[in-house]
């Protein structure tokens, strides 16, 4: 069979992407990328230790990240993502610009992390205070929460698992309810931290409930990576990619819109959003437990008041 005339494959944009050794959510970085990109991936060395602080700093380590990024080396991609985000807020943004630096060093190509990415999508929306949903433990969620402070962003409200392992499995359920519970106060976003934990399905969902923009570390990561290529990430409805979005329902930091704008009625009364109801679900009553049935306590909302000073 002749296939001559067909003249491919077509070239592809490469992105390469360092995870941690426990990293379980390929496909849903997939599901950003359009089809003229790849994403070549590659993982840290297992180390025998529990998702926290400790684990943060050792899958963060710039001798294990050059050599990961030097084995990415070897198939070109024009750009590299450290898909992390408590390695690469647990040493704070001094932290966080040494891991691009040393990526940049090992790999000859631009390199850019998660928190790094975040920082940039919040002042890609706009955003100065933030709702925050972690499926970490409190010391890690405390970290975070530094980290933004450093950014010049204010944490409204937060909701934590406090999970050490099996991040991957939280149910979509899960996270929709740790949304509610930590949107609280005047937040001008909502972000959902860690690429393992499962985000892309709830995005609009939650985006048309809180009627702010919603943010999640795998997302931030691509939109950032991709862009960083001339490429855009892809996606339903998200305020991040989509700029109409921004102006919609997603866009509203109150129960109702101003007369005239997107998503509400002419009165001020907000429209009932048709895919709203897909993914709804109740609050969890106080006693449930999180994530696979092993780890978690149950949900812990806070607000800034309810974190004990130092």
């Amino acid at each position: 069979m002749d296939v001559s005339f067909l003249g491919g494959p077509q070239p592809q944009l490469g992105v390469g992407v360092v995870a941690p050794f426990d990293f379980a959510l390929d496909r849903e970085l997939w599901r950003w990328v359009p089809d003229d990109v790849s994403l070549h991936l590659t993982r840290t060395p297992f180390v025998p230790v529990g998702v926290g602080l400790d684990l943060a700093r050792l899958v963060s380590e710039h001798e294990t990240l050059h050599a990961a990024v030097q084995a990415l080396h070897a198939v070109s991609p024009q750009v590299i993502a450290y898909v992390c985000t408590s390695g690469s807020f647990v040493s704070g943004i001094a932290g966080e610009r040494a891991i691009c630096a040393a990526m940049t060093r090992a790999g000859a190509v631009p390199a850019l992390t998660t928190s790094g990415a975040l920082v940039e999508a919040l002042r890609e929306t706009g955003a100065r205070r933030v709702a925050v949903v972690t499926p970490y433990t409190k010391s890690v969620t405390d970290s975070l929460e530094d980290f933004l402070g450093e950014a010049g962003i204010t944490v409204t409200g937060r909701a934590y698992l406090g999970l050490t392992r099996h991040i991957w499995k939280v149910s979509y359920r899960d996270v929709v309810d740790m949304a509610r519970a930590a949107a609280v106060g005047a937040a001008d976003a909502l972000f959902l931290s860690c690429t393992n934990l499962p985000t892309y399905d709830v995005i609009p969902q939650l985006e048309a409930e809180l009627r702010m923009p919603v943010l999640s570390a795998n997302q931030v990561t691509m939109w950032a990576a991709l862009r960083a290529i001339g490429a855009a990430a892809v996606g339903p409805y998200q305020a991040l990619l989509d700029p109409v979005a921004r102006r919609g329902p997603a866009a509203m930091s109150g129960p109702a819109a101003a007369p005239g704008q997107g998503g509400g009625t002419p009165d001020g009364t907000p429209r009932a959003d048709p895919g709203a109801a897909a993914l709804a679900v109740p609050p969890a009553p106080p006693d449930t437990e999180w994530g696979d049935g092993l780890d978690p306590p149950p949900r812990l909302p806070e607000g800034p008041a309810s974190r004990p000073p130092g």
